[in-house]
C-alpha cells in the first residue's frame, strides 16, 4: 500500500465509523474512482482496533462505571442505573452478533453491490431525517429500557447491509424511541464497543490462521491515524449534535448516494 492509500483509508475508517454517514459507502469510492485494491485482512483489523481504542478511551469513565456496576449486580443482584445500562448494551449487541455470525457470508455474497450501497445510503439517510424531525427527544440513555435496547439492537442488524451505517441506524432507532440526540448518539457509541470488539476478534482469528504478509509500518500508521481521527470525530460530533441536528448528515448522505450512482453508471 502507498502512503496515500494508508492515510486516506485510515481517515475514512476513523471519521465514518461513528458518524451516521456509512463507512462502506465511503470505502467503495477509492476502489471505484482510483482503482485501489483491497487493503487486506491485517489492515482492516488494525483499523478496527484503532477505532475501538478511540471509543474506549473517550468513554473510559462511563465504561469503568458500567463494568463495576455490572459486576456488582452479578454479586448482589441489585441494579443501579449504570448496571442497567450495561445490561441493556449487552442485550442490544446479541441480535447483530448472531445474525452477523451466521449471515455474514450471505451479506458479502449478495449485498455488497455498489448500487445496494447507494440505495441504502439514501433511504436510511431519509429515515434518519424523519426520525430527527418527528421524535420527541426527551429521554436520556439511562431511560432506554430493555425493550428499547432490544429495538435498537435489532436496528443494528440492518447495518450488516452495506451503506446503512451502524451509527446512523442505531441513532435513528434511539431517536424514534424518544431519546435526545445526544443520548441516542452516546448509546450508539457505547453499543459499538462490544460489536467492534467481536468483529476485531473474528478478524484476528482469521489473520492468525492466514499467511498474509504484514507491513508493520503501514499497520502502525493506519492504527494511529484511525485512532486520532475517530476520537476527534466522536468529540466534535457530540458537541455539534444539538447545534446542527442530523440534517447536514442527511444532506451529505443524499449527495454521497447520488455520487455513487453517477460513478457506477459511468463504469
Amino acid at each position: 500500500m502507498s502512503l496515500l492509500e494508508i492515510v486516506v483509508l485510515a481517515l475514512i475508517q476513523g471519521l465514518t465509523e461513528f458518524l451516521p454517514i456509512s463507512s462502506s459507502a465511503h470505502l467503495i469510492l477509492p476502489s471505484q474512482l482510483l482503482g485501489w485494491q483491497d487493503q487486506g485482512l491485517a489492515f482492516d483489523l488494525i483499523l478496527n482496533i484503532g477505532t475501538l481504542s478511540a471509543v474506549l478511551i473517550y468513554f473510559r469513565y462511563e465504561v469503568i462505571k458500567m463494568l463495576r456496576a455490572w459486576v456488582n449486580s452479578l454479586r448482589t443482584k441489585q441494579q443501579t442505573r449504570d448496571s442497567k445500562l450495561a445490561w441493556w448494551i449487552i442485550w442490544s449487541t446479541i441480535p447483530a452478533a448472531l445474525v452477523g455470525f451466521f449471515g455474514k457470508s450471505l451479506v458479502e455474497t449478495y449485498l455488497r453491490s455498489g448500487y445496494v450501497i447507494a440505495v441504502t445510503t439514501i433511504i436510511f439517510g431519509l429515515l434518519l431525517w424523519w426520525a430527527d424531525a418527528k421524535a420527541k427527544q426527551v429521554k436520556t440513555e439511562y431511560q432506554t429500557g430493555l425493550k428499547g435496547a432490544l429495538i435498537i439492537g435489532f436496528a443494528q442488524v440492518l447495518a450488516l447491509i452495506p451503506g446503512t451505517s451502524r451509527s446512523g441506524i442505531t441513532i435513528t432507532a434511539g431517536l424514534m424511541l424518544g431519546l435526545t440526540r445526544n443520548a441516542a448518539a452516546r448509546f450508539s457509541f457505547l453499543m459499538s464497543i462490544p460489536i467492534i470488539a467481536m468483529a476485531s476478534g473474528y478478524d484476528m482469528l482469521k489473520f492468525i490462521l492466514s499467511d498474509e504478509y504484514v507491513d508493520w509500518s503501514a499497520l502502525f500508521l493506519g492504527a494511529g491515524i484511525s485512532f486520532i481521527s475517530a476520537i476527534l470525530c466522536i468529540h466534535a460530533f457530540l458537541i455539534l449534535l444539538n447545534r446542527v441536528g442530523m440534517l447536514p448528515f442527511v444532506i451529505y448522505r443524499l449527495i454521497l448516494g447520488a455520487t455513487l450512482f453517477y460513478v457506477l453508471a459511468g463504469i
